[in-house]
């Protein structure tokens, strides 16, 4: 007799193919997932609509269409939980308010909710386009879902350790990438003119505007175009700057035109809990990084051999001088860089530490 499959059910914020977040946590392995004989499905709380809306500055009504229209969807998705075998929870089962839904799937269910996160989000944090939605958060839910979690899935040390205060059953899971099939191209670094690129979304652009000084002083010494793959466009006063809309077509090849990257922070609870994922992406194209000397950023970056960290404008001023000036250095790191992202943040590199999850 065949054996039943085992059904997997990804709990997202956001729909499919938009957020880094659950497109390298999740939907990277979906494939691996189906190829062990799993049958996946998604359900996410925002709609395409929703999610165009929610975090743009204003459209108070439409966004709280868009959420009352998630939470309706939670409430259907209940009466659908009884064929599947596990819950993997991406963050947060809604926005707003008390961990309901998480208590239901599991003390009501009695499902196996793995519960994954990638950033400090038992810290208040949300963007200033929907600060009033701040009053209305419940951090404290993240230590709840922590506790009622089967397993918990951790995308660095800090976030881990935090986790291990209220689950055994804890697994360090860091973010990936398919270094053999999507994060495969090259960066060119025999070329006339460096582009020095950053990406990311709307809400870290704010890190790279810290850089502005230290990049505008660059300009007044040497000739380079500043290239910025983003879902929004920024707002800084610097020369030759080339803003590129974010779109999982095309960021891997325009990002890939880039000989230096940036991976600015603040030095704050919040940064101890990023992954990194700038840097992963960077290093997995041969693209050498320059960082701030924060949190997992210490762990990714070798000092001198893929890239460097910096504390102060100075710091990141000769760090980016340093690979501007020399060719050689640059591509030396940048493989470097791709040895290390293949051989611990890679799809392949991570495909059973994820398999272990769902036995």
């Amino acid at each position: 007799m065949k054996k039943k499959k085992i059904e997997i059910l990804f709990i997202v914020k956001y729909p499919e193919n938009v957020s880094p977040g659950q497109r390298f946590r999740l939907e990277l392995y979906k494939e691996l997932l189906v190829e062990n004989e799993y049958i996946i499905s998604t359900n996410s709380f925002l709609t395409k609509k929703g999610y165009d809306i929610i975090h743009r500055r204003g459209f108070f009504f439409s966004k709280l269409w868009a959420v009352t229209k998630g939470y309706l969807n939670r409430i259907a998705l209940l009466f659908k939980l009884k064929k599947y075998g596990f819950i993997f929870l991406h963050k947060e089962a809604a926005p707003l308010g008390p961990p309901i839904f998480e208590w239901l799937y599991v003390k009501v269910f009695h499902k196996k909710v793995i519960y994954d996160f990638d950033d400090a989000i038992w810290l208040p944090h949300i963007s200033d386009n929907n600060s009033i939605a701040l009053n209305l958060k419940n951090v404290s839910k993240v230590k709840r879902n922590c506790t009622w979690a089967y397993k918990v899935s951790c995308g660095n040390q800090f976030l881990f350790n935090y986790a291990r205060n209220f689950n055994n059953n804890v697994v360090y899971n860091p973010t990936c990438v398919d270094s053999d099939s999507v994060h495969n191209i090259l960066a060119n670094h025999h070329v006339k003119r460096i582009t020095i690129g950053w990406t990311g979304s709307f809400s870290t652009i704010k890190y790279l505007a810290r850089l502005e000084p230290v990049l505008e002083r660059l300009q007044l010494k040497y000739d380079f175009d500043i290239k910025i793959i983003c879902n929004q466009s920024p707002s800084l006063q610097l020369k030759n700057i080339q803003y590129v809309e974010w779109n999982p077509q095309n960021e891997v090849a325009e990002l890939a035109t880039c000989q230096i990257g940036l991976m600015p922070l603040t030095d704050d609870e919040w940064s101890e809990g990023k992954c990194g994922f700038k840097l992963i992406q960077y290093l997995s194209l041969e693209i050498p990084a320059v960082a701030s000397m924060v949190g997992v950023n210490k762990l990714i970056i070798e000092e001198g051999i893929n890239g460097f960290l910096c504390i102060n404008d100075d710091d990141w001023y000769r760090a980016i001088e340093k690979l501007i000036n020399n060719v050689e250095l640059r591509k030396k790191m940048g493989i470097e860089g791709r040895k290390k992202i293949v051989k611990q943040y890679s799809l392949s590199a991570n495909k059973e530490n994820y398999l272990s999850f769902f036995r």
